[in-house]
């Protein structure tokens, strides 16, 4: 990590939709739900569905009613709600073919980081799939930036935590100024693999309910989509023309002690 520093551009790791109101002067917010919502997210929209997160099911339920056939996909609890033609699966999803469905996308707390921001603020949903393109999009267009793990059970979970730290990385990198914790983060998992989250609580969830083919996806899926997804209106899109034009470099991986 380079020693550059701007102290125009800053950049804090936080976690859960509660920390928000503290980010909505002036910041893009980053929300980062590895396991699994934003991966989910970033599936869909790389398959070529529109691709619309919800925060609540009544939002869910609602929105349903404009869009034409719509695919409802997500979990609440862990559980897919009634009616919902999907989990929040990454890997079901990727199996499908007919892209021709919008996809409304619920969870129990990455949706609600992607709606509960601002609507005056940027806000995008990235994930392990996109972390160097999201730093790319962020470098080129934000000075301020937040980014925000989802959380579950009251836990900022090691995936997210991950993801988050490698995204600030590159903007500290870039001359970002880290705050808060945001430099410790980055420091306890620099250098670190993906496979530490196998030992994660939301890993272990996972199996135990016969879903590790989601985990299986995730880590089979690093660093290999070149775009960023920003809400715009209720739709993520993507952004691409910052990332060809400022792209950054993440460092090497090694391996992390899974004790930390």
């Amino acid at each position: 990590m380079t020693s550059r520093r701007n102290g125009s551009r800053t950049v804090v790791i936080d976690c859960f939709p509660e920390s928000l109101p503290q980010y909505r002067d002036h910041h893009a917010v980053v929300a980062v739900d590895v396991i699994r919502a934003t991966t989910t997210a970033v599936t869909a929209a790389v398959g070529g569905w529109r691709c619309f997160p919800v925060a609540s099911l009544e939002a869910a339920v609602d929105l349903a009613k404009d869009l034409h056939d719509p695919l409802l996909v997500g979990e609440l609890g862990g559980n897919t709600p009634y009616a919902f033609h999907l989990s929040n699966s990454p890997a079901q999803l990727a199996s499908l073919t007919d892209a021709a469905r919008p996809i409304i996308l619920l969870s129990t707390s990455g949706t609600r980081v992607i709606c509960e921001a601002s609507r005056e603020q940027a806000v995008y949903a990235a994930c392990l799939r996109n972390y160097t393109a999201q730093a790319a999009v962020l470098a080129a267009r934000h000075p301020r930036v937040a980014i925000v793990g989802a959380g579950a059970r009251g836990e900022f979970r090691m995936e997210d935590q991950l993801a988050c730290a490698w995204i600030a990385e590159l903007l500290i990198d870039a001359g970002y100024e880290p705050l808060g914790e945001t430099a410790r983060l980055v420091k306890r998992w620099s250098g670190a693999t993906a496979e530490v989250i196998t030992v994660g609580n939301s890993a272990a969830y996972l199996r135990e309910t016969g879903q590790a083919r989601d985990l299986d996806f995730i880590l089979a899926h690093v660093d290999d989509v070149q775009a960023a997804f920003r809400l715009e209106g209720r739709e993520l899109v993507s952004v691409l023309a910052a990332v060809r034009s400022h792209r950054l470099e993440p460092p090497s991986r090694g391996h992390l002690d899974k004790s930390t």
